[in-house]
């Protein structure tokens, strides 16, 4: 061998095989500055250049206005796409876990707090949605380690519906615009409450299922523990015992073979 060996090289010893697959740690290592992430990042970067646009002139100039709505619509559409892409191309990063969750709500609530501030929204609608979004993200995190809630249909809809009736709200709108507005807000609240006390739900069905599995897996492995101690000491006990009448069987039979050995001798 006239080569160093595979370990001083760094190598594994293995000779990579042309074409062959990646490992699996290689494939799901995805790059920060992937397209989902950028999208995820631009959507943050939105939301202080959305404020500005719906604040500017008073927050009632029609055209800023306009511009307010554009910058928000393009927010929601990102946020479509990101974890689509995420998911599709395994862009999935723990950054983007963090980051995605967090740009969705800063957008929705800067939109409902301006609105609110400018007397377009009432501030109770404002608390009630932003109430159930904090309070379901630390809900999550509240029951993570027992399992995660799942996306429903029914909060996939409450997602739409804001995000509809908080674009309608920015837009200037009159007449029976104003109007269906009105109820598609009304919608978003109603979706709101109901998939927020779902999610309650599932949250302590899921705790109660994760602390019973677990209380479950301790007392198995304590009835495991019981049983293996008594039945190796009985081993011990019945291996002692069996050595002991063993000896004692052949003591009496020397015992007796020596008796019997001299009272022949006696006889004779």
């Amino acid at each position: 061998m006239t080569g160093a060996p595979a370990s001083a090289t760094g190598g594994s010893g293995a000779t990579p095989v042309r074409g062959g697959k990646l490992g699996t740690a290689a494939v799901n290592q995805a790059s920060l500055w992937n397209i989902a992430n950028l999208l995820t990042m631009a959507r943050l970067v939105l939301v202080p250049g959305f404020v500005l646009l719906l604040l500017h002139n008073g927050g009632y100039d029609p055209a800023w206005r306009s511009f307010a709505w554009a910058a928000f619509a393009i927010a929601m559409i990102t946020d479509l796409f990101d974890g689509h892409l995420a998911r599709t191309y395994n862009l999935v990063t723990d950054f983007g876990k963090i980051a995605d969750p967090i740009a969705d709500k800063a957008i929705m609530g800067a939109a409902l707090i301006c609105l609110s501030y400018l007397g377009d929204l009432p501030w109770w609608v404002t608390g009630v949605i932003l109430f159930r979004e904090l309070g379901i993200t630390v809900l999550r995190f509240w029951v993570i380690r027992h399992g995660v809630i799942p996306a429903s249909r029914g909060g996939k809809m409450k997602t739409l519906s804001q995000a509809i009736a908080a674009g309608m709200y920015v837009l200037a709108l009159t007449g029976p615009l104003a109007t269906l507005r009105f109820w598609v807000m009304a919608v978003a609240v109603v979706l709101t409450v109901v998939t927020g006390l779902d999610y309650v739900r599932q949250a302590v069905v899921l705790r109660r299922q994760g602390l019973a599995a677990e209380r479950s897996a301790v007392a198995q492995e304590a009835a495991e523990a019981a049983a293996e101690t008594p039945e190796g000491a009985g081993d011990v006990d019945r291996v002692s015992g069996t050595s002991e009448t063993t000896e004692t069987t052949e003591a009496t039979e020397t015992s007796e073979t020596s008796g019997a050995r001299g009272a022949a001798e006696a006889e004779r």
